[in-house]
């Protein structure tokens, strides 16, 4: 256990040098998660949440501990099997860290440190861990490990200073205020109702699901931005160039694919950017162009359909602002895509570096092997809010909640009340491309009651009651909630 925490602190204390996610703890995680089975992927989701990469940690420092302890026990009279151990541990994380795409080949230097670090580590231990009959070889074994002990927590102290020394949060700072050519109207009274979600997800509310194990830090003033493929001619944008062009402001809502019916991974902003369309336009897409795929700083990537991204009335976006501000570190800074009407696994790239434009046939986004579909539209949806499943109410209740189909827009919402429908006052519509709230109010007999709801977009598609599960193109279903009015 000893020489694994030294392996560890030494890989992490050369990663603040060559980039935190070499550190080799963080990268065999990041290879754990790419290389699960969609199965296992889709378990994880719906049993953990949001708490799955606390999880996929502490699973993984399990399984490190237990070969950890595994090479004590087969060391216990020779090292040489307890050093297999090692040497394999020290294996699985060049491995790891050479298939990273976001690091370069200094990144094997932090698994090299920790494999040498914890041999040598080891060896020293185990010389003297054999002869222990005396209580002073004892005590010298006890000072030995704990100056080790003390030592990598020294060093890995020290790595994740090195590790957080991009002042990612000073340079967010310095941007200061985003000004804006054209501003979104002001939100209408009337958009929003009592018992609803606000009409406006504040920055710290808004949901929040990407496959970043740790937060990548990149500083405007380094950040670039190269749209390059099938295109005309390549471009390269940096931070002062994107900002210095017209921005513009666009309410939007966000949902992800993984949202449950009735969930609330959904949520709305102001976002403040350029229009992706015009990138586009000005790098000249190529006929046979179908998919804009953008990658990430750490690697992730998505890709859109070039319909969407093109489509003037959904207004695609290359965000560096939301709700008024720069966008927010662990919602994208310095830049990210924001495509309405679109899941955010194929559309919402955050930190993103890199846009190509190529076909769904010849490359594929990070889910598409995993088992999620290419194109990614959101389906109409709706949720109660109030009131919430299991309630007890008075026979005189008032059921509200919201309402989406971005880039649709929606039409109609009903409640039914064990089977019989009732139509919703709908809110203020403020932009197609946002979600409705709506409300109804209902006189029940006393007793339990099945309350569901259903919307309609302008298209004229109302949801279905057909049950499905997120994977592989998003929920279906009646969000349903039981109450007892007396």
């Amino acid at each position: 256990m000893v020489s694994l925490l030294a392996a560890l602190a030494a890989g992490h204390l050369v990663a603040g040098f060559v980039g935190p996610a070499a550190s080799p703890f963080l990268a065999v995680g990041n290879w754990v998660r790419d290389l699960s089975p969609h199965p296992v992927t889709e378990w994880a989701k719906e049993t953990f949440g949001t708490a799955d990469k606390l999880v996929l940690f502490a699973g993984v420092a399990l399984v490190v501990l237990a070969c950890a302890a595994g090479a004590g026990v087969l060391a216990r009279t020779r090292p040489a099997p307890g050093l297999l151990v090692v040497a394999a541990l020290g294996v699985v994380g060049f491995v790891a860290v050479l298939g990273r795409p976001d690091l370069g080949q200094l990144g094997i230097a932090a698994p090299a440190a920790s494999l040498l670090t914890g041999a040598t580590v080891f060896s020293l231990l185990h010389r003297r861990a054999v002869p222990l009959a005396a209580d002073r070889g004892r005590r010298d074994f006890l000072r030995l490990s704990a100056g080790v002990v003390a030592g990598a927590g020294a060093l890995g102290g020290l790595g994740q200073v090195l590790a957080s020394r991009v002042d990612v949060e000073g340079s967010r700072r310095a941007v200061g205020r985003l000004r804006v050519a054209e501003p979104a109207p002001p939100v209408p009274p009337g958009a929003d109702f009592p018992g609803t979600a606000s009409f406006i997800t504040a920055n710290r509310d808004f949901y929040r699901i990407d496959t970043a194990l740790t937060v990548p830090r990149v500083t405007a003033e380094e950040w670039r931005l190269r749209v390059h493929g099938l295109v005309d001619r390549e471009l390269e944008l940096d931070y002062a160039q994107v900002r210095a062009r017209d921005l513009v402001e666009r309410p939007i809502t966000m949902a992800c694919v993984s949202n449950e019916v009735g969930g609330s991974l959904v949520s709305t902003a102001t976002f403040i950017g350029i229009p992706l369309r015009d990138v586009l336009t000005e790098a000249g897409v190529r006929p046979g162009a179908d998919q804009l795929l953008s990658t990430s700083v750490d690697g992730f990537t998505a890709g859109s359909p070039v319909d969407a991204v093109l489509d003037p009335e959904r207004g695609a976006l290359l965000a560096i602002g939301m709700n008024g501000e720069p966008l927010p570190v662990e919602h994208g800074f310095p830049a990210r895509l924001v495509v309405p009407g679109l899941y955010g696994y194929v559309s919402a790239t955050k930190w993103v570096t890199d846009l190509e434009l190529t076909t769904f046939a010849a490359k594929q986004g990070y889910w598409m092997p995993r088992g999620w579909s290419a194109r990614g539209p959101v389906k109409t949806q709706s949720r109660i809010d109030t009131p919430r499943d299991g309630a007890t109410t008075g026979t005189r209740v008032t059921v509200a909640g919201v309402a989406w189909a971005p880039a649709i827009g929606i039409r109609r919402v009903e409640v039914g009340v064990d089977g019989v429908w009732h139509e919703a006052e709908l809110a203020v519509e403020v932009d197609r491309n946002t979600w409705r709230m709506w409300r109804v109010a209902l006189d029940l007999s006393a007793g339990e009651h099945r309350i569901a709801v259903r919307a309609t977009d302008r298209s004229g598609v109302t949801q279905t009651d057909r049950l499905a599960a997120p994977a592989p193109d998003g929920a279906t279903g009646w969000h349903t909630v039981t109450v007892t009015a007396r």
